[in-house]
């Protein structure tokens, strides 16, 4: 039995993304099969990404919010922590405890801690703590305390054996069109006086594509993500 049984689910998922584009790019598909399903999802980023080599905050924004049309979301926020500040300080952990207990959702999808970039590695260590404290009653006593169903984790840049995966073959266009809606990141255009190659210029969205299909191959999916969950999956029967 659920330990909120006196409460009812807000969200059915709640993403955790360092940057507008990471939950995107290692999940994107599984958010549009989600809401095409009707199940509400939320997703939170916890920067601005103001430390990206490329394009701004402005248009980050409204490529976001281009994006999160294409996959449905119920909401999707942003908490404002510095980008390459995420510290795992007692106050932004706080942040998202209350995200959560705020939101409610039966499944909290994070960055898996393992990843080139530090602040995925961090946002998914905080996102670990935030959930293993938003259960506690005597945390933050004036918030209802929540206890969810499961907690994930999604690989962003780095290919590691996932435990579940997801088919997206029906969906993974839409999931390319989205992540294209980050164009400043992917594919910047006009005036590059102020333009730089980074990773994400030199054939990125390929390498998507290319660990989507090498996820699915294994269950002869055209397109899957991969998971790893935080502790174990519970099976009815087998």
């Amino acid at each position: 039995m659920n330990a909120n049984a006196s409460y009812e689910y807000g969200l059915d998922l709640l993403v955790f993304a360092a940057h507008p584009d990471d939950a995107e790019i290692g999940m994107g598909g599984t958010i549009v099969k989600a809401t095409g399903c009707g199940q509400k999802v939320g997703l939170i980023d916890l920067t601005y990404a103001e430390m990206s080599s490329n394009g701004d905050v402005e248009t980050r924004q409204r490529e976001a919010a281009a994006a999160s049309a294409l996959l449905g979301l119920t909401m999707r926020e942003n908490l404002g922590l510095p980008d390459r500040g995420l510290t795992g300080s007692a106050e932004q952990i706080e942040r998202i405890t209350s995200a959560i207990r705020r939101h409610r959702p039966r499944v909290v999808f994070a960055p898996y801690t393992i990843d080139r970039h530090p602040d995925h590695v961090a946002c998914g260590r905080m996102v670990e703590e935030a959930v293993f404290n938003a259960k506690l009653r005597r945390y933050r006593p004036d918030e209802p305390a929540w206890t969810l169903d499961m907690l994930f984790f999604y690989m962003i840049n780095d290919v590691h054996p996932p435990l579940a995966v997801l088919d997206i073959s029906d969906v993974h266009e839409r999931k390319m069109e989205a992540l294209r809606a980050y164009r400043s990141q992917f594919a910047p255009a006009g005036d590059q006086a102020d333009w730089v190659h980074t990773p994400l210029t030199q054939g990125y969205l390929e390498n998507v594509v290319a660990r989507d299909r090498l996820f699915g191959q294994p269950k002869k999916f055209a397109y899957a993500e991969g998971f790893i969950p935080k502790g174990p999956l519970a099976i009815e029967r087998f």
